[in-house]
């Protein structure tokens, strides 16, 4: 009777995970059939800086969001030149006490603003969490902190999540971070530098904590190493000083230390933009600190794809692994 039972409990999720599969693609395919339907942007947003961000004297560049383009008609859009770094807010209808900072790639020139960000602000709304997508500035910019400038935001950011902790609902223990490609290595360098002082504090929000509750690195930069790392990230992240000691301050593996919290990890072996070795190397490093972390490495699936899955590939699977890692872990 038991193992009857646990085919059949096998079976429901697997048909509930098709059904959800396809319901997925039917919205997607309606949304482009007709764009007036597409979901509006959120309105609630949280400004980083009261009076601007940090080491910005010499900043030149102008802010813009641009249309990327995207083949199945979907809406992809980016932020380029980020100069007022915010929080945008997804609240759910129930909240179920966790919060996830969302933090979208872009090779550390642009934010991705859907398929990484609204749309998976969505996703995790919808399941109860309270998400907040990060728009965070690029390093090579012209702020004074260069590479550590989108570090400062990650860390201002997560302080103001929990700040709000009380009003919306959810636990100022309970808060993760998940980041995509780029947002995967900002993810996994605030995970690991959480209590590297990288400002000045302005107010009271800023004694709050900065260590991640919980962190999911999604097909991630991880590694400055040249044999492995993407070049574009690499060369943005290091355009003001190159050196053997930043190299390594800045490649999260190297930084792994124990009493990390739990990390939930995910790579396409195919991945061409991104090696998966990336994802493979900061798991073996957290594993050798005893640090709690699972690892999904699919057959195919590319780079970049978000919520975006190709039909009947395994990695359309990731959004629910994810959830039931952050359930078993208290997120």
């Amino acid at each position: 009777m038991g193992p009857m039972m646990n085919r059949r409990g096998a079976f429901s999720v697997f048909v509930s995970g098709i059904l959800g599969s396809l319901a997925a693609s039917e919205a997607r395919a309606a949304q482009r059939r007709n764009p007036a339907i597409t979901p509006p942007d959120p309105v609630e947003t949280i400004r980083l800086w009261p009076n601007g961000a940090p080491g910005g004297e010499d900043v030149r560049v102008e802010e813009q969001i641009v249309e990327r383009g995207d083949p199945k008609g979907l809406r992809d859009r980016a932020q380029v030149h980020t100069r007022s770094p915010k929080l945008v807010v997804f609240r759910p209808k129930t909240p179920n006490g966790a919060a996830v900072m969302l933090i979208p790639g872009g090779g550390y020139e642009r934010v991705v603003l859907d398929k990484e960000g609204y749309e998976t602000g969505r996703w995790l709304a919808a399941r109860g969490y309270t998400c907040f997508v990060l728009f965070y500035r690029m390093p090579a910019d012209g702020w004074a902190a260069g590479g550590d400038a989108p570090l400062q935001d990650a860390q201002r950011a997560i302080r103001l999540i929990r700040a709000r902790a009380g009003a919306m609902k959810f636990s100022p223990d309970r808060v993760a971070v998940m980041g995509f490609s780029a947002g995967g290595h900002l993810a996994a360098n605030l995970m690991t530098r959480f209590d590297v002082e990288t400002y000045q504090a302005i107010d009271a929000t800023d004694a709050l904590a900065t260590k991640p509750d919980l962190s999911a690195l999604i097909y991630p930069v991880i590694t400055m190493d040249p044999a492995f790392a993407h070049g574009g990230s690499r060369k943005q992240l290091l355009a003001q000083r190159n050196t053997p000691e930043r190299v390594a301050e800045l490649s999260p593996e190297k930084q792994v230390r124990n009493g990390l919290l739990p990390v939930f990890q995910l790579h396409a072996a195919d991945d061409k933009s991104v090696p998966v070795e990336n994802t493979l190397l900061m798991f073996s490093a957290l594993k050798a600190k005893a640090v709690s972390a699972e690892m999904h490495i699919f057959e195919e699936g590319g780079h970049g794809f978000g919520l975006r899955f190709v039909a009947g590939k395994p990695v359309a699977a990731w959004p629910h692994l994810f959830e039931t890692f952050a359930k078993r872990h208290g997120i």
